[in-house]
Order: C-alpha cells, then structure tokens, then sequence
C-alpha cells in the first residue's frame, strides 16, 4: 500500500481512533492501546518493510503492556485531578462551628458537645454546664476545645 493507506498511516489512525475513544469510555486503559498502535505506525515508517507484520503485532502487544505498567498509574493521576484531604484539614474541618454541651465539661474532665447532627468529645479551660451554646476554637483529632458564645 502506498500513500495515505500504507501500513504505517494505518497504524497511526488506529492509535488516533482508539485515544479518541477513551474520551467515551472510563477507566484510562484505551489511550496506551491507542499509544503503542502510534508507536508501531511510526516505527514502522522508521524500519519500513524490515519492519513485518509479525514484528508489528508483537511490538504492538509489547508496547501495550509496558505503556499500561508503567504509564498508566502517573498519567491517571495527572488527568483524573484528586483532592487530597491534609491532617491540617481533618483537624480543623469544625473550628468555627457552634454547639450545645450535652455532657457537662468540667477541666481536666471533657464532656460531649452535640455539633450539628453528630456528638463529640469537648474540652474546655473553663467549666460549661450541660445545654450551654459552645464554639469550636480548636480540634485535635476527634476531640473539640470549645468556649461559651
């Protein structure tokens, strides 16, 4: 085949089709397929007809298998965009927030606050009686430092 039909050309249009249709389907595995069709077609203008189609079809298989193993984890997580929650995060997601002490605190003893619909272990400097309106000014770990509003 000559032209826009060579093998090459055909093996590059493979590759361009099946990246497309990862667009279309989940899961981040079509691209390297589409990827090692790519690199066969352009090796395949490289080393031309020494280049056969049985030397196509295992450097196809082989590149597939090593675009995938070693490509396909870096590249998910380049594409895919994550949200990566930090220690800092978890341990000040409540500061600010205000609650009602269920269990009196009474320093060194913690009580329990209730904050929106869940119930936590509280700390204070100072006693709080039970149905006192508290605010969160610290949190460490599970358990809030809170004072009264």
């Amino acid at each position: 085949m000559n032209g826009i039909f060579s093998c090459g050309w055909l093996w590059l249009y493979a590759g361009a089709i099946l990246m497309f249709l990862e667009l279309l389907a989940p899961g981040f595995v079509i691209f390297f397929f589409g990827l090692a069709a790519a690199t066969v077609g352009l090796l395949r203008f490289a080393f031309g007809d020494a280049f056969t189609l049985a030397v196509q079809l295992a450097a196809f298989s082989a590149f597939s298998i090593v675009y995938i193993l070693v490509l396909r984890r870096w590249m998910k997580s380049v594409f895919s965009g994550r949200e990566v929650a930090s220690a800092e995060d978890f341990d000040n997601g409540s500061v600010g927030r205000t609650g009602r002490v269920t269990v009196p605190i009474a320093p060194p003893d913690a009580g329990r606050v209730e904050i929106g619909d869940a119930e936590w272990t509280a700390r204070a400097d100072a006693p709080i009686a039970a149905g006192t309106l508290v605010k969160v000014i610290s949190q460490n770990n599970l358990t809030m430092k809170v004072e009264v509003i």
